[in-house]
């Protein structure tokens, strides 16, 4: 079975390090690099999760920083509330030795799909500033790009305003840009993300497993869903950005429907909303598959397939 070649684009972020966990050592998919941007916290706090979370794990993958503030908006919006100060408080992870590479996160991602044969899989789990500058600085990129699976916008409610998502609401202008791009793409949003609901019966299961991999799961997803039932008053934590990455091991667990989604840049209370044209009432093409219906089950038992990937005897 060929792999798929897959470039991480992330800000960590609690479930951040559950698909860079997912996407490390799966059989069905080859994580090339990750690239970072400013999202869940800073910059130079999600640069230093994602070295954590890939050194934890034993991943040999190049991590590179990417933008350190949103494409046009004055502000970068951070969410401290829900992932604490570090952007990943829960785990405690020995001394950091990894280093970034040198090269910026967004030259890499140019260079990459440039000298690519239109193979690889560019998965957005942030704000999508580093994709769309990429594709302002060389607009080739976007033929190269086999499919872009992302995690952000809904077709119903937001969860930072009552507009908006997160990912969409830091860079509006970035997300606009990527959608309008052409690429094939597949989006991962609220609606499908809810479904994946990460509860406390859930972390004791994955606990089982025993390995490095459990405990990164366990140790993050119990500050996330402390956190999430403050915040939200929920019963437990969407774990949203492994959506994107069980979609693209068992695409048969998660269904899509075509669409056509604008995001809205204007100033105002919709900003950032994603507007879906569920019903096509526009009668304009689709540019996005919008996931729509998760298998749950089906779901949780890849999540934790992945986990026993990282077994010391598998290892061996």
């Amino acid at each position: 079975m060929d792999r798929r070649k897959i470039i991480l684009d992330c800000d960590p972020g609690q479930d951040d390090a559950i698909a860079i966990l997912l996407a490390g050592r799966h059989p069905r998919l080859e994580l090339l690099g990750i690239t970072v941007v400013a999202g869940n916290q800073t910059l130079d706090k999600t640069l230093k999760n994602a070295l954590h979370v890939t050194q934890h794990l034993g991943l040999e993958v190049p991590v590179y920083a990417g933008a350190s503030r949103p494409l046009v908006r004055e502000t970068q919006a951070t969410a401290g509330e829900i992932h604490g100060e570090s952007g990943l408080d829960g785990p405690v992870f020995a001394p950091l030795a990894k280093k970034a590479e040198e090269q910026h996160g967004v030259w890499y991602l140019i260079e990459t799909l440039m000298a690519s044969q239109g193979d690889i899989t560019l998965v957005s789990c942030g704000p999508m500033t580093n994709i769309a500058l990429a594709m302002r600085l060389e607009p080739k990129i976007t033929s190269k790009i086999k499919e872009l699976v992302f995690m952000g916008g809904a077709y119903g409610l937001g969860n930072v305003t009552p507009a908006a998502e997160f990912n969409f609401y830091c860079d509006p202008e970035s997300a606009r840009i990527v959608l309008n791009s052409g690429c094939p793409m597949t989006m991962m949003g609220l609606d499908l993300t809810a479904q994946a609901l990460c509860t406390w019966e859930t972390v004791q299961r994955m606990k089982k497993a025993s390995n490095k991999a459990a405990e990164l799961f366990c140790d993050t997803m119990s500050f996330y869903l402390e956190r999430e039932g403050k915040q939200y008053g929920m019963q437990g934590g969407p774990l949203h950005d492994p959506a994107c990455i069980a979609y693209l091991i068992d695409p048969a667990c998660i269904k899509t429907k075509p669409m056509y989604v604008q995001v809205d840049t204007v100033q105002g209370m919709n900003y950032g909303r994603s507007v879906c044209d569920y019903y096509e009432v526009m009668k304009k093409k689709p540019n996005v598959n919008v996931a729509v219906t998760l298998d749950a089950p089906r779901f949780w038992d890849l999540v934790e397939n992945g986990i026993r990937l990282y077994d010391e005897e598998r290892e061996r």
